[in-house]
């Protein structure tokens, strides 16, 4: 080989070496900003969900905003806010006043007991009975089923007092109350359910409309306000003339109908 053909081989080859060491250069520094790219866009992303979670997490909730919805009144109501729900006859000289939360299992073994005694002394005119509800447990236990649930019966007792009274013995039941803890309620198809179980509520689209769509969603809050504001310190409360009625222990409500009975005659008497 000339010394030409050695010289310009050697050439040759740092060329190629050049050429491959500035390839692989290239490719280390692409490789470099790919990385940074990525990096910099999981920060944004990151960022971006922590963001979002915080503006989540600062926005009131459903029923915080319900607090600013348009009231709409159930019909068969009256007084401020169409919170005064009272059913029976209107020249009853007596009224006893019941405080309830839907998800209040005492509640739920009062009705099943008292309850029915409750709807005939009102059918027949013995006094008048006003529903106070409460919303309390959603506080304590944490959840919203006291509220959707008030807020059905709101729906009922716009298609009528026997359908709200029927339909809140419904709930009560031993068939469709859950567990205090469990809370169930919270389920509008769960509150369509059981009202199927009254004649007046099945397959009431007008009334199943109503509860999905939250109609007397803040009629349920205000409700619940007339609670919060009374002289009741838990449920089921019975009232009448501004007196509490109790069973023989002089301080809870009358859980027999024996009981019941006791205390009303007394409270008609007074």
């Amino acid at each position: 080989m000339s010394k030409r053909n050695s010289q310009a081989a050697k050439t040759a080859a740092r060329e190629r070496l050049r050429v491959e060491r500035e390839r692989q250069a290239k490719k280390a520094k692409a490789k470099r900003q790919l990385v940074v790219a990525l990096s910099v866009v999981g920060v944004l992303a990151a960022a971006g969900g922590i963001g979002y979670a915080v503006v989540q997490a600062n926005q009131p909730d459903y029923w915080e905003s319900a607090k600013d919805a348009e009231l709409v009144k159930p019909a068969n109501t009256s007084g401020k806010n169409g919170t005064t729900v009272v059913i029976g006859e209107s020249d009853a000289k007596k009224t006893l006043e019941l405080y309830e939360d839907p998800r209040c299992p005492v509640c739920a073994s009062f009705e099943q007991t008292v309850g029915k005694t409750i709807e005939k002394d009102v059918e027949d005119g013995k006094y008048k009975m006003r529903f106070i509800g409460a919303s309390f447990l959603d506080r304590n236990l944490t959840g919203e089923g006291s509220k959707n649930a008030l807020s059905a019966l709101g729906a009922a007792l716009n298609v009528g007092p026997e359908a709200f009274l029927a339909y809140k013995s419904a709930l009560y039941s031993a068939e469709y109350h859950p567990e205090e803890t469990d809370d169930k309620f919270k389920d509008d198809a769960y509150l369509i359910k059981v009202a199927n179980s009254v004649d007046a509520l099945k397959g009431n689209k007008g009334f199943q409309a109503d509860v999905k769509d939250g109609t007397y969603d803040k009629w349920a809050l205000e409700m619940s306000d007339v609670f919060d504001n009374s002289e009741a310190q838990g449920t089921p409360t019975l009232m009448m003339d501004g007196k509490k009625l109790t069973g023989s222990d002089g301080k809870n409500a009358p859980m027999t109908v024996d009981e019941f009975n006791t205390a009303v005659d007394a409270a008609l008497k007074a």
